[in-house]
């Protein structure tokens, strides 16, 4: 195939499946902006596959297969920062969030933003001192008061109460980013 006609598929290709990839994409990255330039990482791998000259038997699968990749890409290259709680203003404005408020209600259908999400939140608890991640998992996830938590383990519920601190304090920041993403 001569590079015209090379040409002139991606371009079929390209105008015949612009706006079905880019609506996918749209559903499932925060922004146009970011979806767009996930739709051009895709064309960009179109073009390479063809002048590679390796043939692909059926290109809309392809293309859509290749999508999911790059936004699973883009939620992986994304910087990390907050998700705990959102300060809006400072004292006595203070507006709490809870973990699970992030989440998609199961009726939104959108399963990849969720498993975004608890995969970030995962991998930010990883990243915890042991006793911080304790406190906050059993405190949040296991809903432990701190005195449950304090009889279990023996350790003073003002310390429990610390250690909670701690390690919001550091989802805050791990986990910004995808506060700001979802809500802003």
């Amino acid at each position: 195939m001569t590079t015209t006609e090379q040409n002139k598929e991606i371009q079929q290709t390209i105008s015949g499946e612009r706006q079905r990839l880019l609506g996918f994409i749209r559903q499932r990255v925060p922004s146009l902006s970011d979806a767009e330039d996930v739709l051009q990482e895709v064309f960009y791998e179109l073009v390479e596959m063809y002048r590679l000259t390796k043939p692909i038997d059926q290109t809309v699968g392809w293309l859509f297969t290749v999508a999911r990749n790059k936004i699973n890409d883009f939620y992986r290259r994304r910087k990390t920062d907050a998700l705990e709680e959102v300060i809006q203003g400072s004292g006595e404005d203070e507006e709490r969030l809870s973990l699970f408020d992030m989440l998609p209600d199961s009726s939104t259908q959108d399963i990849m933003m969720q498993e975004t999400i608890l995969e970030a939140l995962s991998e930010a608890l990883e990243e915890l001192p042991g006793h911080q991640r304790f406190v906050f998992e059993m405190h949040e996830l296991e809903d432990k008061s701190f005195k449950e938590i304090s009889t279990m383990t023996g350790v003073k519920v003002s310390e429990l109460i610390s250690e909670k601190r701690q390690a919001v304090l550091f989802l805050r920041e791990r986990l910004r980013y995808l506060y700001n993403d979802l809500f802003l």
